[in-house]
Order: structure tokens, then C-alpha cells, then sequence
């Protein structure tokens, strides 16, 4: 595919997309990583990844499909890991990670896998962006795409930022679910 400058509208979307990660991330924080714990950054690229954002008492890890990442852990999150034993991690963070995704059904079943019950997942994609690096750039979920991929979790939040005078035309969410306790019933989503 061949390469093209940003349009200035390409401009403003990703910073409106690295300020809301941010603004995520920091919410994710505060309001829901309380308990230490470990969690999972997937895929932190050349970000500054999870770390920044959460607080000492847990432990953060990190896990990348380039094994010269110099993450953690190096797999591919659309497949079993089995060095991840089930039940592993208290959060897993996936940031700007599922459209890369050749499988996203997949990758959302290892997170289940991978996450205790009563952990959380803090997501999010971009809607309405460019196709991007690092290819490749297979996918845009929509609310209902990514309640359907989440469809084992309880969604507990679901933001969008809508692009201006361009209704259900969303530029970017952002999604906290919940795996349920064992043996709970959950038809909150």
C-alpha cells in the first residue's frame, strides 16, 4: 500500500485519540486499578504504555507480538499462550491494539483467559482514522462491534468521541468490561 501524508483532519484525530488514551488511562486508573494486582499492557509499542498511569502497588508486565519489543512477554494475543497460565492477571490493558488484530474474536478470548474473574480489561480503538502502522490495520468495531466482542464480559463502560458535524461517525472509544466471578450470571451488557 502505498504511503500518504496525513490530511490535517488525520492530524487532529490522533490527537484527539493520544489525548484520550490518556485521559483513559488515567480514569482507569483512579476509578477501577485500586487493588494491587498485575496487569498485562498488550502491545505498548512506542507509547508510554500503562506504566506512567498505575500506581506502584501493582505490577505492571507487558506483552508484544515483535520479539524485539523487549516487552515481558512475547506471543501473539489472537492465540493460547500457554507460558500465561488462565486466571493470571487482575487488568489487561489493550490500547490501540485490536484493529491490528488478524482475529479480534480470538485475542478477546485470550483476554478472558488470561484475566482473573473480577478483573478488568481497559480497551480501546479508533473509529474514524486512517489506516495506520504497525500494519496490519484490518478492523473498525462500532459500540455494537465491541459489545459483541465483549460479549463474555460485563461492559462497565463505554465511551465514544464523536467526530464533529459528522454524527454516528465516532473518531474513537474506549471500553472498560469486567470478567464476572466464577459462577456468576451477568446480563448487564
Amino acid at each position: 500500500m502505498p504511503t500518504a501524508k496525513p490530511s490535517a483532519m488525520d492530524d487532529a484525530h490522533y490527537k484527539v485519540i493520544r489525548d484520550d488514551v490518556v485521559r483513559f488511562m488515567k480514569l482507569a486508573a483512579a476509578t477501577y486499578a485500586t487493588n494491587p494486582g498485575r496487569l498485562l499492557d498488550i502491545a505498548p509499542q512506542s507509547h508510554e504504555g500503562a506504566r506512567p498511569f498505575f500506581p506502584d502497588f501493582i505490577s505492571v508486565e507487558t506483552f508484544d507480538i515483535d520479539p524485539g519489543s523487549g516487552c515481558t512477554y512475547v506471543g501473539d494475543i489472537c492465540k493460547h499462550n500457554d507460558f500465561l497460565p488462565d486466571d493470571s492477571f487482575d487488568y489487561v490493558v489493550c490500547t490501540e491494539v485490536l484493529e491490528h488484530t488478524l482475529a479480534p474474536f480470538d485475542a478477546a478470548e485470550e483476554i478472558w483467559r488470561i484475566l482473573r474473574p473480577e478483573g478488568f480489561l481497559f480497551a480501546t480503538t479508533p473509529f474514524n482514522f486512517r489506516i495506520h502502522g504497525p500494519l496490519p490495520d484490518c478492523w473498525r468495531f462500532t459500540e455494537h462491534g465491541l459489545r459483541a466482542l465483549l460479549r463474555r464480559f460485563r461492559v462497565v463502560e463505554l465511551k465514544w468521541i464523536e467526530t464533529e458535524e459528522r454524527p454516528l461517525m465516532p473518531i474513537h472509544y474506549s471500553v472498560v468490561a469486567r470478567k464476572p466471578a466464577e459462577g456468576a450470571v451477568d446480563d448487564a451488557t
